[in-house]
């Protein structure tokens, strides 16, 4: 017999949630097998099995948290039969005791959620918490993905499951002299009540923690992006040729964030106590939209990385990102981000700094704009930039200067090249 336990992954983390599980109980699994997945304040990991066997027990269930060390299965030597069922109730009935004179009503209980499907169906943790809370038979939802995967919108869209009881009416509960409040019902459909995932929580927490315990500030420019874009469609064909990946925008900035960096080093630092950390390398993190969230994994060492080694790190982080793949390593260490929200259709935005790091960029949608060039107005590819930083240990000045840098070398590309 083999127990499953909850592994240590960091120092940092204690607990997890179960985000589901893939085998179910009377199943064959390998040695090495992955069994259940673990969904953790920073990333999800997955479970083997260390003996092959049959999985014999389950001991928490989807969504249940679960700590580090906890035994959540049991897996015994065996060829796949099913389960022992629970145990009989006893032979002999015990005398029935005499009947109350009035019985409580009885309670309903919230709805099973049942895949009714011979497959297993499969969902995103996050669909499947919805699906429980809903009560809504996950085969039963129509996924929009081609997979078939389906996801928390797909839940959302399909509705909720038939009430148990009628919803009781809205009340409006009216105080002596002063307004009426109104009290929608608990299982009215006026309010869809979904609880908070384990990630957005810590999110959640986080971008919190940092409003409170920084003197936060953000400044702003703009960037001519004409050159850089004539110059990436003038080399695309080339750099995918030698490559095998294409030249993208991120890339540049990078650089550019880099040479920056090594200019304003005091962008580059934090506070530890009544110290301040100079950083002497540069491990850029990326922000990554996921389904569960915002992640930021880290291109490490990006200043002594060309262009092709970053665009390869951007896009495999981002696929780890989104496949639920990304290690603790992977996001651990950053010294700055860079943040798109242009790639959603964001014209600007003040972007909240990462953890303890003192800046992070933001980069905007690319928008042709009239502007001043020469003395003439002329019709510009213009992307609006934002860099918030930590007042405490970042002057005005340099946050300004690195700014402008950053904006000086992506509108003069040749320049970005010399400083790589």
């Amino acid at each position: 017999m083999a127990e499953i336990k909850v592994p240590e992954l960091a120092e940092s983390i204690t607990e997890g949630s179960i985000a589901q599980w893939v085998k179910k109980v009377g199943d064959r699994v390998e040695k090495g097998e992955f069994i259940v997945e673990l969904e953790t304040d920073k990333v999800n990991a997955e479970i083997i099995s260390e003996e092959a066997g049959v999985l014999t027990q389950i001991l928490a269930e989807e969504g249940d948290t679960v700590l580090v060390g906890q035994v959540i299965a049991v897996v015994e030597a065996g060829e796949g039969a099913a389960a022992a069922p629970a145990a009989a109730a006893p032979t002999e009935a015990a005398p029935a005791p005499a009947a109350p004179q009035a019985a409580p009503a009885p309670v309903a209980a919230a709805p099973v959620v049942e895949e009714t499907s011979g497959e297993r169906v499969v969902a995103s943790p996050a669909a499947r918490r919805l699906a429980r809370e809903k009560g809504i038979d996950l085969a039963a939802v129509s996924p929009v993905d081609p997979q078939g995967r389906v996801r928390v919108q797909d839940v959302a869209a399909h509705g909720t499951a038939p009430a148990v009881a009628p919803a009781a009416a809205p009340t409006s509960v009216a105080t002596s002299g002063g307004p009426v409040v109104f009290t929608p019902a608990a299982n009215s459909d006026r309010v869809t009540i979904e609880k908070m995932s384990r990630r957005r929580q810590t999110i959640a927490k986080r971008l919190l923690e940092v409003k409170q315990s920084t003197a936060m500030l953000t400044t702003f420019n703009e960037i001519d992006m004409t050159n850089i874009m004539a110059l990436r469609k003038r080399k695309q064909e080339e750099f995918v040729k030698a490559n095998d990946i294409k030249l993208g925008f991120m890339s540049f900035f990078t650089k550019a964030v880099v040479a920056a960096l090594k200019k304003y080093p005091y962008v580059n630092a934090q506070i530890s106590g009544d110290e301040i950390h100079l950083n002497n390398f540069f491990d850029i993190g990326i922000a990554v939209s996921t389904e569960e969230g915002l992640v930021v994994p880290v291109v490490r060492d990006a200043n002594s990385k060309n262009f092709a080694e970053i665009e390869k790190d951007i896009a495999n982080l981002a696929t780890k990102a989104r496949d639920k793949k990304l290690g603790l390593n992977d996001m651990a260490g950053g010294s700055f981000t860079i943040t798109n929200g242009g790639v959603f259709g964001s014209l600007m935005s003040t972007p909240i700094m990462n953890g303890t790091q003192a800046g992070i960029l933001g980069m905007h949608s690319i928008v042709n704009r009239p502007v001043a060039v020469n003395g003439e107005v002329q019709i510009r590819p213009m992307m609006y930039v934002a860099l918030s930083y930590d007042h405490r240990i970042i002057d005005g000045k340099d946050s300004v200067g690195f700014l402008k840098t950053v904006k000086e070398l992506i509108e003069n590309p040749e320049d970005l090249l010399l400083n790589s």
